[in-house]
């Protein structure tokens, strides 16, 4: 396929480039345990803090707000700065905040942690993409970064078997204080051997600066269809997994369902390992048939919608374990739909945007996610904790992606397109 052609500069890849960008990942893979933690921590938090759905559903809420109001600011510092620095800012503060909450006391104090971790979460996974692009050919991009996604999702499983155990036998403060030294590890190995990228690849010095700089850069990468639609794709399918896993999951499993906690973890469990097997699938499809990225997201949005309408009308108090099961199998596929928003954005904008257009794209499904969890809590506490009703407001947020998807998948396509055959003129015409 022409998409997937190696381009003239690109970086050669190979067993250097996956040792330096695996440390990337590692960082990356230790953000999303402190992210997930609260995910198997909910109950024990609104037990030790006295709180009830909507507080407890604030705690996720100001941390996606921190990080989706992060990306394009992390975007900007990642093109000016460069990877290695913004993660070495991202581990201090989700660290400081994974300690901060394994000590906190009361409830203020406690959301000012997590509003710090999702700071330094913030400061993660677009330094990754940033580093794969740095340090691998072009053609290889949807790879990496479903095999980023892949590694988030090992770190989601982390936090499902063992934090999840440590919290029930050694209790809440030695469970997140024991956590937080993985920051500390993931911190010395970024410091000592990250680089942002090979000898012979150094990125062209940015001759501008100042305000007028970031907004040229935000202004050139919303112009661009392609990181509109990434968006869009982003914002549509990754909230419903999100808000299953980060949050609401576990207390639907247990309350609404009458399952035992450690049959939910098992089912919570399921929805990371079928993540991680659709990602490797998604990403070898997409690196092979460029023009499967709709296709698959779309199919990922329909099928999600249907299971989530069938537990949710199935007849009778708990839906059977084949209907939970379906479920968690087919919102382990949201995840890597959702990492195809970046295989819409990357190909739309020049190296020098890539970290503003990923942020872009990025908080799509951030702001998505966070908007269901304070509606979910908000519905749980006005219904007296119906979770039918309140599971209902995934449906509005899917019915307005979906419809700003098919708004601009011909104008991103189109654009493609030129943006394609004007690369191939200048490989052509560029002096040997």
């Amino acid at each position: 396929m022409s998409s997937s052609a190696t381009l003239p500069g690109d970086p050669p890849g190979g067993r250097r480039a996956i040792a330096v960008w695996g440390i990337g990942v590692s960082v990356y893979f230790v953000a999303v345990i402190f992210r997930t933690s609260l995910g198997v921590a909910g109950l024990d938090a609104a037990d030790r803090f006295h709180v009830g759905a909507s507080a407890l559903s604030t705690f996720s809420i100001l941390q996606l707000l921190v990080y989706a109001g992060m990306q394009i600011p992390v975007g900007l510092l990642v093109d000016r700065l460069g990877t290695k620095k913004v993660l070495t800012i991202g581990v201090l503060l989700f660290t400081a905040g994974q300690l901060g909450f394994a000590f906190s006391s009361s409830y203020g104090m406690a959301l000012a942690s997590r509003a710090l971790l999702g700071c330094g979460d913030a400061m993660t996974f677009i330094s990754v993409l940033r580093l794969g692009t740095r340090w691998f050919p072009a053609r290889r991009g949807p790879l990496v970064a479903q095999f980023a996604g892949l590694v988030g999702m090992a770190g989601n499983l982390v936090s499902t078997l063992v934090i999840a155990r440590l919290l029930h036998g050694v209790g809440w403060t030695a469970a997140f204080a024991g956590s937080a030294a993985a920051g500390v590890l993931v911190l010395v190995l970024l410091l000592l051997f990250l680089k942002d990228h090979p000898e012979g690849h150094e990125p062209e010095p940015f001759p501008h600066r100042g305000a007028a700089y970031v907004r040229r850069q935000i202004a050139a990468s919303w112009r661009e269809p392609g990181t509109r639609l990434g968006l869009w794709v982003h914002f549509t399918t990754q909230f419903p997994a999100m808000v299953f896993l980060l949050l609401w999951g576990m207390p639907f499993l247990v309350q609404a369902q009458g399952l035992s906690r450690a049959t939910a973890g098992e089912l919570l469990t399921l929805v990371v390992l079928s993540n991680m097997v659709v990602g490797l699938v998604y990403g070898q499809i997409v690196a092979r048939h460029h023009t499967a990225r709709l296709p698959l997201a779309l199919g990922t949005v329909a099928a999600t919608a249907f299971v989530w309408a069938g537990v949710l009308v199935y007849p009778g108090e708990h839906a059977p374990m084949w209907v939970l099961v379906a479920l968690c199998t087919v919102l382990g596929a949201c995840g890597p739909a959702s990492m195809l928003g970046f295989d819409f954005a990357r190909p739309a904008n020049p190296p020098e945007r890539q970290g503003t257009a990923s942020g872009i794209t990025n908080m799509g499904g951030f702001v998505a996610s966070m908007t269901t969890l304070l509606a979910i809590g908000v519905l749980l506490d006005a219904t007296d904790d119906n979770y039918r009703v309140a599971f209902a407001a995934v449906f509005v947020l899917q019915a307005l992606g979906l419809s700003q998807i098919f708004r601009l998948r011909k104008q991103a396509a189109r654009r493609e397109r030129e943006r394609l055959v004007a690369s191939r003129v200048e490989t052509v015409h560029v002096p040997a």
